[in-house]
C-alpha cells in the first residue's frame, strides 16, 4: 500500500517544511502530480494539530500513515494511525479525516450531505466511515474490530457545526477526541502494526463476498444456455484445482458475456472465492456499479478498472473477470503516470498475473481505439508463454442481436470484416432492419418504437463543451437537423445524463452517442448515422480519414492509414450491433445510401 510514514516527533519539529516536502515528494512519486497549494496548507495546518493531540494523549509513539492510498482506487485517506489496542494488545488502527472547516450544516438535498463553503459534500463522518469499511473489505490483516474512524474539524467550534457536532470531533471537543484515541491506541510503538498494514494482501474479504453473493445472486437469476453454461463451469471447476488457467470467452453482441460474468460473480462470492470484475471502460464499469451493485456502496467496490491491478501481487485473487477484454491496452500507463511507475509492463501480464484463474470476455471486432490489444491470439500467446493453461469457449452459435446471427454476418460483410463483400439483406422475421431517408426520419422511427432506443453516429462532427448555462451544443448537424453528442463527462448537464449512463437512462434519447459510450451496451432499437468518413469505391465501403474527427485517430504516425481503416470499420460494426430488436440506418454519403438501397430492396 502507498503512504508516507510520519511520527509525532516529525510533525512537531520546528522545521515545519520537512514533512510537507516529504508528502509532496510522495504524492509526485505515486500520482505523477504535485500537491495543490490548498493541500499543502491543509498538511501544515492540520497534521501538527493532530500530532499535538496525540502527544497530549500520551500517544507519541504511534505511527502516522499520511495520504494513505486505498487499495484499487485513487482515493486517499488523510491519516491512518497505527498502533496497539490498549485492552487486547492486537494491532489497532484509526482512520482520521481532517477538515479545516470553520462552519458547516446538514444539507436538505441528501441524508449524508453537508453544506459548507456554498457547496454540498459528503458528511465527513460518513466519508471516513466508508474509508474504514472499504479497508476492512479489501485488506486481509484487518477486521471490523481492528479499525475505528474519526472526523476531526479542529478549527471549528461546536456552535459553528451544531448540526454535525454529535458525529464529529471539533476544537471544542478536543479532550473528547484525545479520550477516544486512548480507547483505541495504547502508549506503545506503532511501527509493527504499520508494517503489517502496508504489507497486507489485497483481496475482497469473506464478509464482503457473502454480502455481494446475497445481493447479486439472489437479486438476479440468470439462465445460462449451452456454451454460456460451459464457460461458467470451466471457471468454477478451474478454481477448485491448483492449476493456473486462463479462460477466454468470445462472442458477439447479445451473446451473454456479461450474463456469464454476473453469474460467476454471484456463485464465486457464495463459495467465498476472492473475485473482482474489471473492465477498461468507464461507461461499462459505472453502469455495473449502478445496476448489479445498486443499493450497496460496498459491492460497487468489486467493480474496478484494468489499470487498478498494477500493484496486485501474483495470484492475489482466485478469479479476475475481465469483461470487455477487447479494451485491454498495451500498458496501464497514461499521461499522468509518474515516470518512476512507467515500468513498461504489459497490461495483459498484470491481468494474467493477478488471479489464479483470469477470465477474459471479449469480441474481437470491438477493438475501436489505437493501442487496444484484446484479441484471442494475443491473450492465448501471452498466457502460454508464461506456462499457463488456456481454455477458449466461443459463444458464436449463441443468440445475438435479438436472435439474428444472420444480421451480424450481414454487418460483418458490409463493413468488410468477414473477408466477403457486401451481401443483400434477405430479412429476418425476428429482427427489423430499415433505411431512413433523413436523420429526421430515423429519429421519428425510433420515437415510435416500443422499448428503449438510442441514436449513434461515427465521430465525424466536432464535440463541444457544454455552454455556461448548462445546455449542450447541437454539434451533429445534417442539413436542417441538429442534435448534441452525449455528455462528455461523468456529470449530468441539465436533463442529459452523464456519459456513462447515456445508454441506460431514458433521458439519453435525444443526444447522439459515440462508440465510446455505446460500446458494451444494448438497447431495443439502434439508430445509426453512417458519417462522411464512409464512402463507396468499386461497390464496397471505404474509409475517408479527412472526414473523421476522433482525436485518437489524428496522428498518422501513431495510427497508420491501414490501422485507421480497420478501427473505423470496427466502430461502425459496434454501433450497428447495439440493437436487440432492430436497427435503423441513415448514411450521410449519397453513394453509401445508394449502396444500401441496392442491398435492401
Amino acid at each position: 500500500m502507498s503512504a508516507i510514514r510520519l511520527s509525532v516527533e516529525n510533525l512537531l519539529s520546528p522545521v515545519e517544511t520537512a514533512f510537507t516536502e516529504a508528502l509532496a515528494d510522495h504524492l509526485r512519486a505515486t500520482t505523477g502530480q504535485g500537491p495543490s497549494p490548498a493541500e499543502v496548507r491543509s498538511w501544515r495546518n492540520s497534521l501538527p494539530v493532530l500530532a499535538h493531540d496525540l502527544a497530549e494523549a500520551g500517544l507519541g509513539e504511534i505511527t502516522l500513515l499520511a495520504e494513505y492510498k486505498l487499495p484499487l482506487t485513487s482515493r486517499r485517506a488523510d491519516v491512518v494511525l497505527a498502533g496497539v489496542h490498549p485492552e487486547t494488545g492486537a494491532d489497532s488502527y484509526v482512520v482520521v479525516e481532517l477538515k479545516q472547516w470553520t462552519q458547516a450544516e446538514l444539507s436538505e438535498l441528501g441524508d449524508h450531505l453537508v453544506l459548507t463553503g456554498g457547496r454540498e459534500v459528503l458528511h465527513p463522518a460518513e466519508q471516513v466511515r466508508r474509508y474504514g469499511e472499504y479497508l476492512v473489505d479489501f485488506l486481509d490483516v484487518l477486521t471490523p474490530e481492528s479499525v475505528a474512524t474519526a472526523a476531526y474539524l479542529h478549527n471549528a467550534m461546536d456552535f459553528d457545526v451544531a448540526d454535525l457536532a454529535g458525529e464529529v470531533f471539533t476544537g471544542s471537543r478536543r479532550e473528547e477526541f484525545r479520550a477516544f484515541l486512548r480507547t483505541r491506541l495504547a502508549p506503545a510503538p506503532g511501527e509493527t502494526a504499520a508494517d503489517r498494514l502496508l504489507g497486507s494482501h489485497v483481496a475482497p474479504s469473506r464478509q464482503l463476498m457473502a454480502h455481494a453473493a446475497k445481493e447479486i445472486r439472489e437479486r438476479e437469476q440468470f439462465t445460462l444456455l449451452d456454451e454460456q453454461q460451459i464457460a461458467f463451469e470451466l471457471v468454477v471447476r478451474a478454481v477448485d484445482t491448483d492449476e493456473k488457467r486462463a479462460v477466454v470467452v468470445t462472442g458477439g453482441p447479445g451473446s451473454g458475456k456479461s450474463v456469464i460474468a454476473l453469474s460467476l460473480l454471484g456463485e464465486l462470492f457464495r463459495q467465498g472465492r476472492t473475485t473482482l470484475h474489471a473492465t477498461g471502460s468507464q461507461s461499462f464499469t459505472e453502469t455495473m456499479r449502478r445496476y448489479p451493485a445498486k443499493g450497496s456502496s460496498r459491492i460497487k467496490n468489486l467493480f474496478v478498472y484494468f489499470n487498478s491491478l498494477t500493484d496486485a501481487k501474483p495470484d492475489a485473487l482466485d478469479v479476475l473477470i475481465c469483461d470487455e477484454a477487447h479494451r485491454i491496452r498495451e500498458t496501464s500507463s497514461h499521461r499522468f503516470t509518474p515516470a518512476a511507475k512507467r515500468t513498461g509492463r504489459p497490461q495483459l501480464d498484470e491481468l494474467l498475473s493477478a488471479a489464479r484463474v483470469p477470465v477474459f470476455l471479449l469480441d474481437e471486432h470491438q477493438v475501436v481505439r489505437p493501442g487496444e490489444l484484446g484479441t484471442v491470439q494475443a491473450i492465448e500467446a501471452f498466457a502460454k508463454s508464461k506456462g499457463y493453461a488456456v481454455s477458449h469457449v466461443s459463444l458464436d452459435e449463441q443468440f445475438r442481436c435479438g436472435g439474428s446471427r444472420h444480421y451480424e454476418r450481414w454487418v460483418l460483410d458490409l463493413m468488410g470484416l468477414s473477408g466477403d463483400g457486401p451481401s443483400p439483406w434477405a430479412g429476418d422475421p425476428d429482427f427489423e432492419v430499415r433505411l431512413a431517408g433523413s436523420p429526421e426520419e430515423l429519429e421519428a422511427i425510433l420515437q415510435a418504437k416500443p422499448g428503449t432506443a438510442r441514436m449513434t453516429a461515427g465521430y465525424c462532427w466536432p464535440w463541444s463543451d457544454p455552454r455556461a448555462d448548462l445546455t449542450l451544443v447541437d454539434d451533429v448537424v445534417i442539413g436542417d437537423w441538429a442534435r448534441p453528442w452525449n455528455v462528455k463527462k461523468d456529470r449530468a448537464v441539465g436533463d442529459a445524463p452523464p456519459s456513462m449512463l447515456w445508454a441506460t437512462e431514458p433521458a439519453g434519447f435525444g443526444q447522439v452517442g459515440c462508440v465510446y459510450t455505446a460500446q458494451g451496451f444494448e438497447y431495443d432499437w439502434a439508430g445509426v448515422i453512417l458519417g462522411p468518413d464512409l464512402t463507396v469505391e468499386n461497390d464496397v465501403l471505404t474509409t475517408r480519414r479527412a472526414a473523421n474527427r476522433d482525436p485518437a485517430f489524428k496522428s498518422t504516425k501513431t495510427v497508420p492509414d491501414a490501422e485507421f481503416d480497420q478501427l473505423v470499420r470496427n466502430v461502425y460494426k459496434v454501433l450497428l450491433t447495439r440493437g436487440m430488436r432492430g436497427t435503423v440506418i441513415f448514411a450521410t454519403d449519397p453513394a453509401v445510401r445508394e449502396l444500401l438501397e441496392g442491398l435492401m430492396p
